[in-house]
């Protein structure tokens, strides 16, 4: 039997997961897991660093995005297993790239929900001071863990309720915006957010682009969606759909939101970039002084619910990994088994390991800034294979047919120099974590090799 065949007989028939999820569910589970107002966050951060350019940044951000995201299409359509990247990287590249792609890749499954979760903590705490941050974050964790061990579709209708309530205080937003920028104008000038606001001279390419390597990580979380392939019912096209669609309106959003928010901001970029205290509340800052207190709660409550929503998304995606590497024998088998359809000893290890990370972040008052530094080279690391798996497997293996250059070549080859461009741009700490980690894998990685070549 070819090779193809073996994987596609090994991802139908023998996998014990449940195809339920159509093309709503899939997107759902995109847009959780980057949440359509994830620049909220970043928002004061961005504006210093463009020097006003911010809604310039997310357009070159998503236009960098969607190499990736073609790449994912690419491979999903070829390899339609749970795994994702893992899947990937060990079909074009081979097992130990593999094992080195799913490896990285947990940093930043497991380890993102940890950070939403503490977000969601750190807004509850804000709005019911009596009870401390850890206890929600914990909270948010246990419920939904449990929404996840009922099963992908009824976490999937849930997280759908979310996601409309998501977007219907976008949509307020959106109105509020419009409505005072036609009443009292803008704060700034109406082409500020793609060109900048001046303040701290003319337009700087480079500065975009340096902020770039920023925005790119609102995006980390559509990619979640490749891996339910062996959930979801009518082929692996539909979640190639799934992925571009999700990556197309995020951007969409993302540009929208920042562009409306950077005209209303009272507080020029140069201050910002001077001031780096005001830059995390630079979005609800705007709010309170261009519409009031009203939006600004009711944006904080959004968030709070929404990021655990995003984390249940995250913590799916982080199942389905252990549960794919653990099948192929990477990680402890005991990760592949199943109950009715759902791989609950995967997800339970992956919420263990979530409520430790985020409840000891949020003990700490470095916590966020702990976190965050760990989990985004793990996720670009494993998208440059991603991307190597994609020129593996059409244009070295020859394997799908024809090859195209355009497809099979240049965009893999482009977006891989893009990931790597953005790991160079990343902080130090990051960097040493990602290697320290990397170090580790490829440790566990020449231990199983020792252990197969040895005779039985």
């Amino acid at each position: 039997m070819s090779e193809t065949g073996t994987q596609a007989r090994t991802a139908e028939g023998e996998s014990g997961l449940r195809r339920s999820l159509g093309f709503r569910d899939l997107v759902v589970y995109g847009l959780l897991f980057i949440a359509p107002m994830a620049p909220v966050g970043v928002f004061g951060t961005l504006d210093a660093k463009s020097h006003g350019a911010v809604a310039l940044v997310y357009v070159v951000a998503t236009i960098a995005m969607a190499f990736t995201a073609f790449s994912y299409a690419q491979m999903v359509r070829v390899v339609p297993q749970a795994g994702s990247v893992f899947a990937y990287a060990r079909a074009g590249l081979g097992n130990g790239a593999g094992f080195v792609a799913g490896w990285m890749a947990m940093l930043d499954y497991v380890l993102i929900p940890a950070v939403a979760y503490l977000f969601s903590g750190v807004a509850m705490n804000a709005l019911v001071p009596e009870v401390s941050r850890w206890v929600w974050t914990a909270l948010a964790v246990v419920v939904t863990t449990l929404l996840n061990l009922w099963g992908v579709r009824a976490a999937a209708r849930v997280g759908f309720l979310v996601l409309a309530m998501e977007v219907v205080v976008l949509v307020v937003f959106v109105v509020s915006a419009l409505v005072v920028l036609a009443r009292d104008g803008a704060e700034r000038g109406w082409l500020s957010p793609l060109t900048g606001d001046g303040s701290q001279g003319a337009f700087a390419l480079s500065a975009v682009l340096g902020a770039v390597s920023v925005a790119v990580l609102s995006y980390l979380g559509f990619d979640a969606i490749a891996s339910f392939a062996e959930e979801v019912t009518g082929g692996s096209a539909k979640i190639a759909r799934a992925l571009l669609f999700c990556l197309a309106l995020a951007g969409v959003l993302f540009i929208a939101q920042t562009y409306l928010v950077a005209l209303l901001e009272p507080v020029s970029s140069a201050r910002l970039a001077a001031e780096p205290g005001r830059q995390g509340a630079a979005f609800y800052d705007t709010l309170d002084a261009a519409v009031g207190t009203w939006l600004h709660d009711l944006v904080a409550v959004s968030k709070a619910i929404g990021a655990a929503f995003a984390a249940l998304a995250g913590q799916a995606a982080a199942g389905r990994l252990l549960f794919a590497m653990g099948r192929d024998r990477r990680l402890p088998h005991l990760l592949s088994r199943t109950h009715h359809g759902v791989p609950r000893v995967a997800l339970l290890c992956a919420a263990v390991v979530t409520l430790v990370a985020a409840v000891w972040a949020a003990r700490r008052d470095d916590g966020m800034d702990q976190l965050v530094s760990v989990v985004d080279v793990g996720a670009l690391t494993a998208f440059t294979l991603l991307h190597a798996s994609v020129v593996g497997w059409f244009a070295v293996g020859r394997r799908g047919g024809p090859v195209s250059w355009w497809r099979h070549v240049l965009v893999p080859v482009a977006g891989a120099a893009i990931t790597v461009a953005v790991i160079v741009e990343a902080s130090g700490t990051a960097q040493v974590v990602g290697a320290v980690w990397l170090a580790v894998g490829l440790a566990v990685l020449a231990v199983q090799g020792s252990r197969r070549a040895v005779p039985s």
